[in-house]
This record gives C-alpha cells, structure tokens and sequence, in this order.
C-alpha cells in the first residue's frame, strides 16, 4: 500500500483529522495557515480556530460545528460554510467537506475534513452585491453596452427616466435613446471607448419612450475583460431637466433684471417726455417679444373718450393713422382706469372684445393681434399717465413674467414722467425768474443812476462835516447796491447765455496793481503783501471782467477775515500758464462748504452778518471757466482760505518776485 501522508502534507488544500471525541489526531501545513496557528494535537477539539460563526456571523458552539456533526450523526457534511477568526483577529470564509471514518467493522472512528478558503470569493460576493444594490437604489440611470451599441444591462433609474423596462430594453440598440440629429455622437462616443478613454460629464439630449427630449449629463467608461480587452461601456446618465430649466430661469431673469437696469438708466437720464415714453416703448416691445408696442396717452375729451398715440415700436406710425384711437371701451377701460393689467392669449375669444361699433372688434387692415398685454403707467399720485399696449398674431405670447417686467418698467416711467414735467415746470419758473431778475434789475439801474448823480452834486455843495460823512456814506452804499444789481444782470445773462467778452491782449500785473491801488484807498483795516513778477504778465481776455474777478476775489478775503490785517496777493507765470492767488488768514471753510461754493446765490453757514447776495463766487467761476482757465479753492476751517484762478499765457514765462 502506498503511504500517502507525504503526499497529503505536500498539498495546498487543508486536510486534517480528529478521533470520535473530536480531538485533532492529524493535520497538514496547509491547515496551520488558515487556522493561523498550529493546534496540539491530543488536545484541541473539532478546528484549529476556537472561535466560528455562521456566514451571518452568530456564533457557532464546537460541539455543534460541521465536523462534530459529522461524528455526530455518522454522516458528511458538504458544502458547508463557516467564518473563523484567527489569533491576529482576521476572518477568514470557510468551505467545509467533513467525511465520517469507520473501522473494518464498521464502528465509526472519527473524522476527516477538508477546508477550502473562500474569503476572496465571499468577498467578491459582497462587493458584487454592494455594486448591485448601488446601481438599483441609484437615482442616475445605468447602463451597460457592447462595443456594437447593445444594451446589456438596464437599472431602475434608466426605466424611471426613459420610460423603458428592462425587459423592453435589453438586447436593443442603444439608438433607441438618441435623437436622429444626434446619432453621429454615438459613433464619437463609441471610437472613444474602443480606445480606452473615458467621456466625462457630457452634455446632450435623449429620447424618452414617450419621444419627450431629456437634456442628459453622461459618462461613459469603458468595460475590459478579465484579460483588459475592451469589451464594452457603462454609462451613468443623469437627468439635468432641472438644471437646465434653472439655468435658463437664472439667464432670463439675468436679462431681465439687465433690461431693467439699462431702461432705467436710459430713462432716468433723460428728461425729455417724448424720448422717454419711445425708449420706454422700444424696450418693452423687445423684452416681451410683441410684434408690436404702442404707449397712448391718456389725454381724454370733455366726454372721456380720446387717447393719443404718443409712441410706437415696431410698426409704422401709418399703421394706426387711418384709425380712431383706442376707447373706453371694455377691453381698454382697466388699462385707463388704472385698474391693472390685462394679458390675454386670444383676444378674440375675451367676452369683453368685439361690442363696440362702428368696427365691432378689430378694424379692417389694422395689424393683428391676437396675444394682448396692456399695462397702465400710473403717476405717484395716483393718476393715470396712459398705457403699454402690445399685440402679436400668434395666441399664447405673453406671460406672467411679461406682466411683471412691464409692469416693473412702467413704474419707473411713471416716476420719469412726473420727473420730466417737474423739470419742465421748474425750468419755466426758473426762467420767468431770470427774466423777473433782469427786467427788476435793468429798471433799477435808471433810478439809481439819478440817485447817485444828485448825490455827487450834493456833495459839491458847501456843507458840515456831518453832513459830508453822510452824503459819503451814502455815495458807498450806492455804489455796493449797484454792484449787486450789476452781479444779478450778469447772473441773468450767464443764464441766458447773453453774457459778451471783449477779448484783448493786456498787462494783468498792471490791472491788479490797479485793483490792488483801488482797494487800499478805500480799505484801511487790512495790509495787502504782494508778491509779483518784475516783468509784464500777458493773457488775452475781457479786462472789465477779470477786473471784475480780482475785486470779488480780494474783497472776499478782505471780507470773510475781519480780525486779520493781512492779505497776501500773488502772480506767476508757470507751463504756459498764469496763476492768480490771495490768500486771507480768516474764518476758512469747511469740506461741506466747499463742494457748494460756487452755486448761485450760496452763503456759508455762520456769515450771515456779512453782506451779500452770494453771487461774486459764482459770477467769478463763470468768468474764469469761459477764459478757458480753472478757479479752485484750499481751506481749513478757522484757519482761512486760498482761492486761486489760472489762465492761458500769451507771454514766456517770467521770474524775480517783488513785494
């Protein structure tokens, strides 16, 4: 007989041994390894490993496992599977094949057992049945393919979004799912898988059963073989219905709030009715895809039944000419009642169209409309400016967003509206005062002309002393009224742009030494400092009005610093350019005070005890502005102030000061 425990030691499958009590009597190396530990023979009962369990992982007792029951009950046991824990706390699946043993007479002496590893398959099993849960539960459609475009397999997700079955799926061609205009993507998509490439997160459009478009976001990876050929693709498409739908939402009210801003802007910067109420017009009609727009306004008859047309887009004005303007009529009263919007798909079906003679509904050769939208424009009082009108031929063209919008634009040309007859009415005011000022202004001049002319004889005349200081005070406020009514006829004349310059070429330097002469004979509280240049400063420009800037200038300073005695006076020529400063060590202005210091008729807070029309600096900065020269301003608060004006030279620039 040949001794086969060599050949049993030798073998990869664990094979070992136990008596009828169950004590291991023999096992080979192969054993030792996937009990992961050697047993004493003698000793150890039924395995090598003392703890099993189920394969659902309760615990099994040894004296109830596969080999204890095959001495048991004198019967094998095959095909049995186990989990055992080894010493180092790994697990291991088990496949058990236990055989009785039994002497020549029959008596059963024991047990031989087989123990075949099984771990990697079981594992497999788990990952392959994890897999499988995931591709049910999944809520992106998968499915797999063969490189001829069959579909293999089809999961619950691909049925929901598709339509299709399993049953009605597989073993079809994946063309079912590709809309006739795509089927060139197919091939693409097919050429890259065959290559091993992978297409990520593709875009595009899939057929329902039902012929329903479904935008899709796919990748497709391709599927090798156990030996890595290329044997086909997976695919996980995801239905983006929703995002597309989003997107498409986030574009529109994109443009929409786009629209929005751009009409509002364009409106808001114009005050002009006419280009108002067309722009107003034109972006309508294109926001809302009518064919037509029109805005009538509400400009009614003794009997309320007139509008006129007053914008239109879209259309020749012709178009409407050889017809009446729109009623009160059903379909018209809520737009110019102001009761609200009216949006219909068929206005030749509304119960409120078609009543009214001579035309009883739509006049013969008028554009057609079938889509109707009107939105009233509704002032801030509550008034009724008019209304957008629009139309198109085809039924069902406006929306609730349409409504919104329009609405929204409405609004905004409402308050446009009102803003532009506000302007206009200030503007007429404005201009009846200009003209008040100046006619009051040029029929003062002539009393005031004979006034002073009496004063000077007067003054003449042999008179006291006191009499004297009167008829000299009275000569100087004479003189400051006729400078304020001179600077109002100016002011009126700047407005009316009627304002002349005499140019000429001159000495400045001369003209403000003449000033500077002027003001010293006839002011004793305060010291003017020059600081000028040795030869002729030469510009071109009207010499009455620089003088007439130099004097509101220097006696600003002398005016706006009462408790300083002096005042410093400069002249230089720089870059082509003259500059003029004085400079006071007064009260000074604050940043607020600057940003309004040459507006009409503006006085600083805290000089009203000063006085004057506040009209020199805005006179002054007009001056300067039409010289083509700039005035500016620097100053600190309780510190004094430096104003400064500079004008093109007409000479090369000259140095050495001279005070």
């Amino acid at each position: 007989m040949i001794d086969l425990t060599p050949v049993i030691s030798d073998s990869p499958f664990a094979i070992y041994t136990c008596d009828k009590d169950g004590f291991i009597t023999y096992y080979n190396p192969a054993c030792a390894v996937i009990w992961g530990r050697s047993p004493e023979l003698g000793k150890d009962r039924w395995c090598g490993s003392s703890d099993i369990f189920y394969p659902d992982g309760s615990p099994i007792a040894l004296d109830n496992c596969p080999m204890a029951m095959t001495v048991k009950t004198g019967k094998p046991q095959e095909n049995s599977l186990v989990t055992i824990k080894q010493p180092n706390g790994t697990f291991k699946n088990l496949k058990i094949f236990s055989r009785p043993i039994f002497n020549e007479q029959g008596v059963l002496n024991g047990a031989h057992n087989a123990l075949i590893d099984v771990t990697e398959n079981h594992e497999q099993e788990v990952r392959n049945a994890f897999l499988s849960a995931i591709v049910e539960s999944s809520d992106d459609a998968i499915i797999s393919k063969g490189l001829d475009g069959t579909i293999k397999t089809w999961n619950c997700a691909a049925e929901r979004i598709f339509g299709y079955t399993e049953a009605e799926a597989v073993g079809k061609s994946i063309l079912i799912l590709i809309p006739a205009s795509r089927r060139q993507e197919e091939d693409i998509i097919l050429n890259s898988i065959k290559n091993g490439r992978r297409v990520d997160h593709f875009e595009t459009v899939r057929l329902a059963k039902d012929g329903r478009e479904i935008p899709i976001s796919v990748t497709i990876s391709p599927i090798k073989n156990g030996k890595g050929i290329i044997v086909g693709a997976s695919k996980v498409a995801r239905d983006i219905t929703e995002q597309v739908r989003s997107q498409e939402l986030i574009k529109k009210h994109t443009r929409d709030l786009e629209a929005l801003n751009t009409i509002g802007k364009s409106i808001s910067e114009k005050m002009d009715v006419n280009l108002i109420l067309q722009r107003v017009t034109d972006a309508t009609t294109k926001t809302t895809g009518a064919a037509f727009g029109a805005f009538f306004y509400n400009t009614t008859n003794e009997r309320g039944e007139s509008y006129m047309l007053y914008a239109l887009s879209g259309a020749p004005r012709s178009a409407f000419e050889s017809f009446g303007m729109p009623r009160n009529t059903a379909v018209f009263h809520p737009t110019f009642s102001g009761e609200g919007i009216v949006r219909v798909d068929d206005i030749t079906k509304d119960p409120r169209y078609g009543h009214n003679p001579p035309h009883f509904g739509m006049p013969k050769g008028h554009l057609p409309v079938i889509s109707f939208l009107s939105v009233p424009v509704v002032s801030s009082s509550g008034t009724v400016l008019g209304g957008l009108f629009f139309g198109h031929p085809e039924k069902g063209v406006f929306n609730a967003d349409h409504e919104g919008i329009v609405g929204n634009i409405a609004s905004q040309a409402a308050i446009a509206i009102d803003n532009s007859r506000l302007f206009e009415e200030v503007k007429s005011l404005s201009a009846k005062k200009d003209e008040f000022i100046a006619l009051a202004s040029h029929e003062l001049k002539t009393p005031l002309t004979s006034i002073k002319g009496y004063l000077q004889l007067l003054s003449k005349g042999n008179h006291s002393e006191t009499e004297q200081r009167f008829l000299k005070k009275s000569l100087t406020q004479l003189d400051k009224l006729n400078t304020l009514i001179d600077d109002m006829l100016d002011m009126s004349r700047i407005q009316a742009g009627k304002l002349s310059f005499q140019m000429e070429t001159f000495d400045l330097k001369e003209l403000l030494l003449d000033v500077i002469d002027e003001f010293s004979h006839t002011n004793t509280t305060h010291k003017i400092i020059k600081e000028l240049p040795t030869g002729p400063v030469l510009v071109e420009a009207d010499t009455q009005r620089l003088e007439q800037a130099l004097i509101n200038l220097i006696g600003n300073a002398v005016k706006y610093s009462p408790k300083k005695e002096n005042i410093l006076v400069s002249l230089k020529t720089e870059d082509g350019k003259v500059t003029f400063s004085v400079k006071d060590y007064g009260i000074g202005l604050t940043h607020e005070q600057r940003q309004l210091l040459f507006s009409r008729f503006y006085r600083a807070e805290g000089t009203g005890n000063i006085s004057g029309l506040g009209l020199g600096l805005y006179l002054t900065k007009q001056i300067i502005t039409r010289h083509g020269g700039d005035i500016y301003v620097n100053s600190e608060f309780g510190k004094g102030s430096e104003f400064s004006f500079s004008l093109p030279s007409k000479a090369k620039e000259q140095s050495s000061l001279t005070s």
